[in-house]
């Protein structure tokens, strides 16, 4: 019966944690695995360990922890007893752009030393395509002693969760399913049809890896192109936003929002990922993209230099307030912040303050706690995430806390015609100054 049916998933992150308390739900005794000890201890103690927004999902976990159905260990032993073991770990990309697979070898290899005959591995983690059978496969064959089809099954079925939308995304959206064969698919859409009601597509497992990648990437060109035309309509004078919305009165256009900077797991790297696997191809629109948006945050830096000379302050003088450190509005994860690029922009101002509702420290700067606090006697106030937090925001908070009131807007978040009327000097992203 499903309520016996004991799985596994290493790593319990953004991917993990949702995938493990949602499986834990519809019955499935779910062991999770994760080197970090401390996550460990804080699931075993019903203690949420993601930080941000996350609708439903804590109690949930808490709950499945609470009956029992939920537990968490450092050691891989729990693999030996389940009949699917998933992998949800970290798939970065170096220095060198490209992919950085240790983390997905040592769980494969930990995975292949204690699975049993039968088991059906799941790669939720979003890779490179022909990293299934040429790095996957090989690792768990090697370690396990046993034959990719005959001994073990394989399926690649890339997460599309996002920090904010984790428990709504997996049990809505549709999902690509990558299998070896027809009982590797049969099995894992047996699994995924009870976690999702989206729609489950059956594919090869390259086709898979492909389209994860290419999704993400599809959206990172997109948002590049939105900010190219954010950089434009700055020195032609115009507001990009409402470029932006003529352009949508048009049909099948869908012009994104030009902003601060791209951050995250996926967006920075996923790209990569795909130009790794097409480098035969020798892509060109793709790392183009890339440099547009890693440029972001030097933009962002520029405007701030701007602000500051119509300000008539020096940078060593200077107070900065940076506004939000992580990727994304009203969560935690600062993965590839764009402000962790910003800071390093700005390490010869005076005094470089940080504010963000959900974190500590971004690249070693400690985190303000109060707005007051990160608002009174500064310069510039920069924003580069729209948390709610900063919606009760006014004009007049500018001018009561802020020593010459500057703002640099990354999202769009104020109205430049309100500020300018208030006598803050003004900037942003996609905001021409007239």
């Amino acid at each position: 019966m499903v309520q016996q049916e004991k799985v596994a998933i290493v790593g319990l992150g953004y991917v993990g944690i949702p995938l493990a308390t949602v499986l834990a739900d519809k019955g499935y005794d779910v062991h999770g695995i994760d080197v970090d000890a401390k996550r460990v201890a804080d699931v075993n103690d019903g203690v949420f360990p993601l930080k941000g927004v996350e609708p439903d999902l804590p109690d949930m976990m808490v709950d499945a922890v609470e009956k029992g159905r939920l537990r968490a260990s450092t050691a891989f032993d729990g693999c030996g007893e389940a009949r699917t073991v998933f992998v949800c770990v970290d798939t970065p990309v170096g220095a060198d752009r490209k992919p950085d697979n240790e983390r997905l070898v040592s769980a494969a290899e930990h995975i292949g030393q204690n699975i049993v005959k039968g088991a059906l591995i799941i790669v939720e983690s979003t890779i490179a395509p022909g990293t299934m059978l040429g790095v996957v496969a090989p690792a768990i064959e090697g370690a396990a002693g046993m034959r990719l089809g005959e001994d073990f099954k394989l399926a690649h079925c890339p997460e599309r969760v996002m920090p904010g939308r984790l428990l709504h995304n997996l049990t809505h959206y549709s999902r690509v399913i990558g299998a070896l064969d027809d009982e590797s698919a049969e099995r894992a859409v047996e699994i995924y049809s009870k976690m999702t009601k989206g729609e489950l597509h059956r594919t090869d497992l390259t086709t898979a890896e492909i389209v994860k990648t290419a999704e993400n990437t599809y959206r990172d060109v997109q948002i590049a192109f939105a900010n190219e035309v954010g950089l434009i309509c700055e020195k032609l004078g115009v507001d990009a936003f409402e470029v932006r919305r003529l352009v949508n009165t048009c049909p099948f256009r869908d012009m994104h929002l030009p902003g601060a900077g791209v951050g995250g797991h996926c967006l920075p790297k996923d790209p990569w990922l795909l130009v790794h696997g097409g480098c035969e191809a020798d892509p060109v629109l793709i790392p183009t993209a890339r440099e547009v948006n890693d440029g972001m945050p030097s933009h962002m830096a520029d405007l701030v230099g701007d602000t500051l000379t119509e300000l008539k302050v020096g940078r060593s003088d200077a107070v900065v307030a940076v506004f939000g450190a992580s990727f994304l509005e009203n969560s935690g994860d600062a993965r590839n912040s764009p402000t962790q690029s910003l800071l390093t922009h700005l390490e010869n101002v005076g005094e470089l303050r940080v504010h963000d509702p959900y974190l500590e420290d971004i690249g070693g700067v400690a985190v303000t706690r109060t707005l007051a606090d990160a608002l009174k006697g500064a310069d510039v106030a920069i924003f580069m995430v729209a948390h709610s937090d900063y919606d009760s925001i006014t004009p007049s908070t500018f001018k009561e806390l802020m020593r010459r009131p500057g703002v640099v807007d990354g999202r769009n978040i104020f109205s430049g015609e309100k500020m300018k009327d208030a006598g803050i000097v003004y900037r942003g992203v996609g905001k021409g100054v007239t």
